[in-house]
């Protein structure tokens, strides 16, 4: 049973983040909402983006900036045509929530999942946020992000599951891929990037995320 509204909103606070950070919401000492208490926290917040720690820590990201939502769209189209061309997972972008085994609930920019994995789940669990960690998942770095904290993110869904991951830092022009049991793979300025074998067949084309056609 979902916690009433009231006990949520009581915590509420107006407030203002600084564009170029996130914000970090700790609760009293041993205090963590419940599930239920985060769901309805994220309903009533759902014009923001919202986080979990594994430690139980709300955090709230501002919106992307226009740019960073260019390329996420491209970036998110792409693995999409994809997915359905080849059918055996479904992909989605950044509005997609996680809640990994660890107890962290995570947004990755782009994510796919084994349609097999999806099979196994409850209809309910696929209205909420997905109880896994999905097979793959992708962050893009954005002028506001901090390259160390999305490195922690991509070890963090190794370390729950992926099977591969991709930093993708357009700054740097660089591209971190993540896998199980295997040192940190740094592309440097590539034009494409293969996601055989986990995605059997993909390849990112860069090159619109590296110079977005605007």
């Amino acid at each position: 049973m979902a916690t009433p509204r009231s006990k949520i909103e009581s915590i509420l606070i107006p407030i203002h983040v600084p564009e170029e950070m996130e914000l970090p919401i700790h609760f009293s000492a041993g205090r963590k909402l419940t599930r239920n208490q985060f769901l309805e926290f994220c309903r009533i917040n759902d014009d923001l983006r919202i986080e979990r720690t594994s430690e139980g820590v709300i955090e709230i990201m501002p919106p992307a900036f226009w740019d960073t939502g260019d390329r996420n769209a491209e970036l998110t189209t792409q693995v999409r045509v994809w997915a359905k061309q080849e059918g055996s997972g479904v992909a989605v972008d950044s509005s997609a929530g996680y809640e990994l085994p660890n107890g962290a609930t995570r947004s990755p920019d782009a994510s796919w999942v084994d349609r097999a994995r999806l099979a196994a789940l409850r209809p309910e669990d696929k209205q909420s946020f997905l109880p896994l960690c999905p097979d793959f998942v992708v962050e893009l770095r954005s002028s506001s992000d901090r390259l160390k904290k999305l490195k922690e993110k991509m070890g963090e869904y190794i370390a729950n599951g992926a099977k591969l991951g991709w930093l993708i830092d357009p700054i740097e022009r660089k591209v971190y891929v993540y896998r199980p049991d295997s040192e940190v793979e740094v592309l440097e300025n590539p034009s494409t990037v293969s996601g055989d074998p986990v995605l059997p067949g993909f390849t990112l084309d860069l090159t619109k995320i590296w110079e977005p056609d605007f």
